[in-house]
């Protein structure tokens, strides 16, 4: 039996010394838990009672001696969700093995932490980034107990084929993506966005105009608003 890895990354301890909720921010791939830790920073001070983590993803990036990945995305092909959404989708299909993988190791994570404040998952916000959407979607919506909610930029569905059978939770989700995300291209929104309601999932998606495959100011406003929503 495999073992699963153990995951550790930075972290922001609450400005109150209490702490009520957790924010698990997931990186993309070919980075670490140090490119997404500054929205912890940035939120802080509206979630005085909430810890951020970010752990590192368990694997080492196929395609740089740097950065981490959650599974490897070496059949992704950027340009073939711009001309073929609907394929498009179908590879993701085929990365749910190593998206399995991957919520393995972030749920043996969570558990940790959680049971180390005494928080359930209804006191937890998972927030994604990338491939950190995809396995926060993936992982968030297979949960026994329903995490407070999912908030993904820039990312996608993987495993929307099996979702129905394996869906066991239904949190709250806000999807944000810039209209010039040249990466994982904007139409996935809209495939993201109508899979997950079919699934009966409350989710919101907001499009930013003239943006990449980033996060801008607009976008970590519409974040708070949602993490405000949940985190009460």
């Amino acid at each position: 039996m495999t073992s699963v890895p153990v995951l550790e990354g930075p972290r922001i301890e609450p400005l109150s010394g209490e702490v009520k909720h957790l924010v698990l921010l997931l990186h993309g791939y070919g980075a670490d838990g140090n490119d997404l830790i500054p929205l912890g920073r940035y939120w802080q001070q509206a979630f005085p009672d909430t810890v951020f983590v970010a752990p590192n993803a368990p694997e080492p990036c196929e395609l740089s001696p740097f950065g981490r990945q959650w599974f490897s995305l070496a059949q992704f092909d950027p340009d073939l969700q711009r001309r073929d959404p609907v394929a498009g989708a179908k590879v993701f299909d085929q990365m749910t093995e190593g998206a399995r993988r991957a919520q393995d190791a972030i749920d043996a994570f969570l558990s940790r932490e959680l049971e180390s404040f005494g928080l359930q998952y209804k006191d937890m916000a998972f927030v994604g980034f990338s491939q950190g959407t995809m396995v926060s979607l993936y992982t968030g919506l297979r949960e026994e107990e329903a995490p407070a909610g999912i908030l993904g930029y820039s990312g996608t569905l993987v495993g929307a084929g099996e979702l129905a059978s394996e869906l066991t939770c239904h949190p709250p989700i806000c999807l944000v993506h810039g209209e010039e995300d040249d990466i994982v291209r904007f139409p996935t929104l809209s495939f993201t966005h109508d899979a997950l309601k079919q699934a009966g999932l409350s989710v919101e998606a907001h499009a930013r105009a003239g943006l990449g495959h980033g996060i801008d100011e607009e976008g970590l406003k519409i974040g708070k608003t949602f993490l405000t929503s949940i985190l009460t």
